[in-house]
């Protein structure tokens, strides 16, 4: 009987710390920047313009936006075809570096959505407010034969042991047929202990890839 009601207390202890644990997950997205300029595919493609303006008609407000770059009438297209992780940053949980060979996957502390995606789509988003004349998307436009085309790889996006944030990797730019290619190896070191800051100081890196990117699509296009 005595053995019976140990089994059941310790029945009961594990059940409350099912319970306990099962509500412990943190789930994290990575910050973007805003764009003012919203646009449709189909007033892109049946090349409407705001009246007098020599730009395209923002949707919400009916601003004009002015073009940045190639022929009048025709509004730069920029396809982010992919943004792909090594296998060792594909699972949910956020990875962190232990020392020089070894790195552990958080259990609790994950993200709120797939990496690649959350990746692709702030790299968009980030595009989208620094080049307001500039399509920016994740499908090809139209046809997709005048669409300039982005890809990037990273081999790196997590945290590191001397407080660093790594953010590594190299993107390919392919315009009117020339690729560009361009590595790059960030180590931005965090504000402040904690996954928080490490979301923060990762989605810098992230958004500082997107400058690079910025400015060679504005100097190709010139």
């Amino acid at each position: 009987m005595m053995q019976k009601g140990r089994i059941l207390a310790l029945a009961t202890v594990l059940l409350l710390s099912a319970c306990a644990s099962g509500d412990g997950n943190t789930y994290y997205q990575l910050p973007y920047k805003a764009s003012n300029t919203v646009a449709t595919l189909a007033s892109i493609e049946a090349g409407a313009t705001a009246s007098g303006a020599g730009g395209v008609a923002d949707v919400q407000g009916g601003a004009a936006t002015p073009f940045h770059a190639g022929s009048p009438g025709v509004r730069p297209k920029l396809w982010v075809a992919q943004v792909s992780v090594a296998d060792f940053l594909v699972g949910n949980g956020l990875v962190y570096q232990t020392n020089d060979v070894q790195y552990t996957t958080a259990r609790s502390n994950l993200w709120a959505s797939p990496l690649e995606q959350q990746l692709q789509q702030t790299l968009v988003a980030n595009l989208s407010a620094a080049l307001p004349g500039t399509l920016v998307s994740t499908q090809p436009i139209g046809s997709g034969d005048d669409n300039d085309q982005l890809s990037v790889t990273l081999t790196g996006f997590h945290g590191r042991y001397d407080g660093r944030a790594i953010v590594q990797g190299v993107w390919l730019l392919t315009h009117d047929g020339r690729v560009i290619r361009q590595p790059f190896d960030l180590a931005l070191p965090q504000e402040k202990d904690g996954y928080d800051a490490l979301v923060r100081t990762l989605a810098q890196g992230w958004d500082t890839v997107g400058q690079q990117v910025e400015k060679k699509f504005i100097a190709i296009c010139k």
